[in-house]
């Protein structure tokens, strides 16, 4: 909702941070820059898994295309630079992400956050449903933030090339197979209902990650226990969660 509802914001204000951070890096000499883009810089209908060199071979999915745009421009620029200075800057595609620390606002959040807050507050409020977006059909893959800090430590010391490097762990679940997994962690023992009035958004994005597996690195954070460490880390800062 939040990329379809602000375009601009997501627009103009991922191009500032990254051509400011990267312009100042390139007068300030630094020689390794990692930059972080989105799996959602590729084409709306690419085959799955989708590989890397999928980028730029279709049209992105409408209702993150602002978004997409910034990430890709990200890309050109940490490939420019290498092209013209020679530094040996790289990019990489991380997946979704969740964890501790991750924005749990009913605005601004993504699917995981959303879900795990809807079904926190059923249970603390008594609520016999909870209603989420969607059908559940849509397959996501999810990265817990740590694995994706490691990933980029391990890039860095270990991978240079111009390419774009996708980041995930290889496999995906339904949305509703998420609901149900965070229902349990929980404790939501109620009704599941599904709104089909909102947007799936993609039907899948799965990444290929041969490459970074090439690279030598592969998640290691199982994905109910990564769900079970968020809730935990949720319930204990739930009076300073992101806006």
């Amino acid at each position: 909702m939040a990329n379809s509802t602000y375009p601009v914001d997501f627009l103009s204000e991922n191009l500032q941070v990254q051509v400011n951070v990267m312009d100042a890096a390139l007068e300030a000499g630094v020689e390794r820059v990692l930059f972080l883009g989105s799996s959602c810089i590729y084409p709306a209908h690419a085959e799955q898994p989708i590989k890397e060199e999928y980028l730029l071979t279709g049209y992105l999915e409408p209702t993150n295309d602002a978004y997409a745009i910034a990430k890709i421009a990200g890309i050109l620029q940490v490939q420019s630079v290498r092209k013209q200075y020679g530094l040996p800057w790289i990019s990489a595609m991380p997946t979704n992400l969740y964890g501790p620390g991750d924005n749990f606002s009913p605005q601004g959040s993504h699917v995981l956050p959303a879900i795990i807050r809807r079904y926190e507050e059923a249970v603390a409020s008594g609520a016999t449903s909870v209603t989420n977006w969607g059908t559940g059909s849509p397959r996501r893959e999810f990265l817990h933030v740590d694995d994706m800090a490691a990933a980029c430590l391990h890039l860095l010391e270990h991978y240079d090339a111009p390419e774009q490097v996708n980041v995930g762990t290889g496999q995906d679940v339904t949305i509703k197979q998420i609901a149900e997994t965070v229902a349990q962690v929980v404790g939501f023992e109620g009704e599941t209902n599904w709104d089909t009035s909102k947007p799936d958004g993609m039907h899948q994005k799965l990444l290929d990650v041969t490459k970074l597996a090439d690279a030598g690195w592969t998640s290691q954070i199982d994905l109910l226990d990564g769900i079970t460490s968020t809730v935990e880390w949720y319930r204990e800062n739930l009076q300073s969660l992101r806006a």
